[in-house]
């Protein structure tokens, strides 16, 4: 066992020892050491970080005891009012929430402390500190491999133990920057079929982390290429991998141009893709997720995705990600062909962009099928190739709250609508506001009279239509009708499948058996 001494003499830690080595401090605790046996050992990433000099405001300490492991952990939750969970009965592991980090206390594996320390993953997080004697234990040199900044297994039995473990090799040299050690490389290579006997969701975990930045895409490719994520992306590709690398590339360019379109690229969380546009009043507000899962992780994960969304979605289900997460993806998948055909219609232009190649009532529906994924779809049109001319107008409008076309505000409700109308409650009420929206964003109604006009209009001409058609039964002539009026007003000009027809469109067709009219 090395002593802090001799720990010193292969790391030039002098600096950052003096200075308390951060979570290796007491003084940075949520608690007071004397609520600590003096057999209580600190191990894991946070003595690894705190000898790197790496901090977090967000303590998260893991200790190792021999004995009375629960009884230390809830005496402290108790003293402190501080959170207490049991993890695990029996192999005593139990932790500690506090405001500022959580504290896990573990039962010691083996009769000794090198013993437990040498069923660890890698050297790196196998060095033990007793904050009482202010001693350092390290029996696998992992002080060394900090110096020569490498990932080195302690053996291959444990990484075979637990195959997560081979993919968290992949995410620490990623996190702390540093290379994996040739033999724990090649180890890693021989057992990687058995990642597919791992929890979906601890595969899930450390796949966000490498998705979530830049330096995780050359890990992530080094991984596909080990065969590390075969069973879990059965698809992704050596194009998969360099489209990622490109979605890196638009990022920063973002960054450059738009840099608050990119801190929400880089920071929103997902929950809004579960609402439409339209019904998002602060869609454009930053907010931090909590977790790897932002848009940024969107893009990246439709790049090692089959493209058709059902099978995108079955793959994203087998990893367990969420209801909205499958959402975001598929949108982004849905979203993407649309505005790849808009921008192969449009000139190149050098500074910018002729906007009448792209009507209003296309860019509107546009806006209405990507919803709140629409940073994830430019960051991703952006890394194939679109150009970001192109894309700025459209950024431009996303940024714009009140803009009719991105954001539609109601101009009318539809109480409104009843009112001035005489009519009943139905689904012809949302047919007319979504009709009205579209004639918003086309700014040939602007106004609450204007649209109350307009909605007029359209129920006389539907009804003089009915009139026309008396062999069907009055509500389906008025569906069938309107829906006539929908495709004129919304599909008049469009190009063979240049986007997808609306969705109040395709309702009011299936309502009516009307959808040959499409062909």
């Amino acid at each position: 066992m090395l002593e802090l001494s001799q720990l010193l003499q292969g790391l030039d830690l002098q600096k950052t020892v003096s200075k308390d080595l951060s979570a290796l401090s007491p003084k940075s605790w949520p608690f007071g050491l004397e609520w600590l046996p003096t057999s209580a050992y600190l191990v894991g990433g946070s003595v690894r970080d705190a000898l790197l000099g790496r901090s977090s405001e967000y303590l998260d300490l893991d200790f190792v005891l021999p004995d009375q492991v629960v009884a230390t952990a809830q005496a402290i939750a108790r003293h402190y009012k501080a959170g207490f969970v049991l993890l695990d009965a029996e192999r005593q592991i139990a932790r500690v929430v506090f405001a500022q980090g959580t504290v896990d206390f573990a039962q010691q594996v083996g009769p000794t402390l090198e013993a437990d320390l040498r069923r660890r993953d890698f050297t790196v997080n196998a060095i033990a500190y007793n904050p009482h004697c202010d001693r350092f234990v390290d029996p696998l040199r992992g002080c060394v491999d900090l110096e020569q900044r490498q990932i080195r297994m302690v053996s291959a039995e444990n990484l075979a133990e637990d195959p997560l473990r081979l993919l968290r090799a992949y995410r620490q040299a990623a996190q702390l920057g540093f290379g994996l050690d040739p033999e724990t490389q090649a180890v890693i290579r021989t057992l990687a079929a058995s990642l597919q006997r791992i929890a979906a969701e601890r595969i899930q975990s450390e796949l966000n982390y490498l998705l979530s930045s830049e330096m995780g895409t050359s890990w992530l490719t080094q991984a596909w290429a080990d065969g590390v994520l075969a069973h879990w992306l059965p698809l992704a590709t050596e194009q998969s991998l360099e489209l990622i690398a490109g979605v890196d590339r638009a990022t920063i360019l973002l960054q450059e141009t738009h840099p608050a379109f990119a801190k929400g690229l880089l920071t929103r969380g997902l929950e809004a893709i579960a609402q439409p546009l339209a019904e998002q009043p602060e869609t454009l507000k930053q907010k931090a997720s909590g977790s790897a899962r932002n848009w940024l992780v969107t893009a990246k994960l439709a790049c090692l995705l089959p493209t058709p969304p059902t099978e995108a979605e079955r793959q994203l289900r087998q990893l367990k990600y969420s209801r909205v997460e499958v959402q975001s993806v598929t949108t982004v998948l849905r979203s993407l062909p649309i505005l790849g055909q808009a921008a192969d219609r449009t000139p190149a232009v050098a500074e910018t962009v002729a906007w009448l190649d792209w009507p209003l009532r296309e860019q509107y529906l546009f806006f209405q099928t990507v919803g709140a994924a629409f940073p994830a779809v430019v960051v991703l049109a952006i890394a194939q190739g679109i150009p970001l001319e192109f894309m700025a107008p459209l950024i431009q409008r996303f940024l714009t709250p009140n803009d009719p076309v991105a954001h539609p505000q109601p101009l009318v409700s539809g109480q409104d609508l009843m009112s001035a109308l005489q009519l009943t409650a139905g689904p012809m009420i949302g047919q007319l506001l979504a009709m009205i929206q579209l004639a918003h964003a086309e700014g040939t109604v602007q106004t609450q009279a204007e649209a109350i006009q307009f909605a007029h209009t359209l129920v006389a001409q539907a009804d003089a239509k009915a009139r026309r058609m008396p062999e069907q039964p009055a509500r389906s002539r008025f569906g069938c009708t309107l829906a006539l009026i929908c495709l004129g007003l919304a599909l008049s000009g469009f190009k063979p499948g240049a986007i997808a027809v609306p969705s109040f469109v395709s309702r009011i067709l299936a309502l009516d058996g009307q959808r040959d009219v499409l062909k």
